[in-house]
């Protein structure tokens, strides 16, 4: 049974929150955590913050559990309210500055359940079905 953990309105860029959350996604969650340990990006600290929620979420749900089998099944990013600022610019004009945030949805899911292992199947066939078509595009350039 899967478990999710949300944080809304953290106060930086959804690009920079992405990068972090792109090199997690699908990994196991020790080997997730251990990451955002060693990361230098200020991100990483609320994301590891998250993940550990969302564990602890799981814990709750399913008591007595293994959690060593736990997978970051879905991370996604999504932009959320923007503060606009004005920032003094020449001949007494004004530019705008966005400060973004953005809003982190984790869920975390057992390796061993269905509905991870046929997104994991999924991903495969859509990668071999890419790879194939790539080739055949660039022989028809050439000739």
């Amino acid at each position: 049974m899967e478990a999710i953990a949300k944080l809304n309105n953290y106060p930086t860029s959804p690009r920079k929150m992405r990068l972090l959350a792109d090199l997690i996604r699908g990994m196991k969650v020790e080997k997730a955590l251990a990451i955002l340990d060693h990361n230098p990006k200020h991100p990483a600290v609320p994301l590891r913050k998250l993940v550990v929620s969302a564990i602890s979420n799981w814990k709750q749900k399913n008591e007595g559990s293994d959690e060593s089998a736990l997978v970051v099944k879905t991370i996604f990013v999504d932009g959320a309210r923007v503060i606009k600022r004005m920032r003094p610019a020449p001949q007494g004009r004004g530019y705008r500055v966005r400060k973004r945030s953005n809003h982190v949805t984790v869920i975390v899911d057992t390796v061993g359940s269905k509905a991870v292992a046929t997104s994991v199947v999924e991903s495969v066939e859509e990668v071999a079905v890419e790879a194939p078509k790539a080739k055949k595009t660039k022989s028809t350039k050439k000739d």
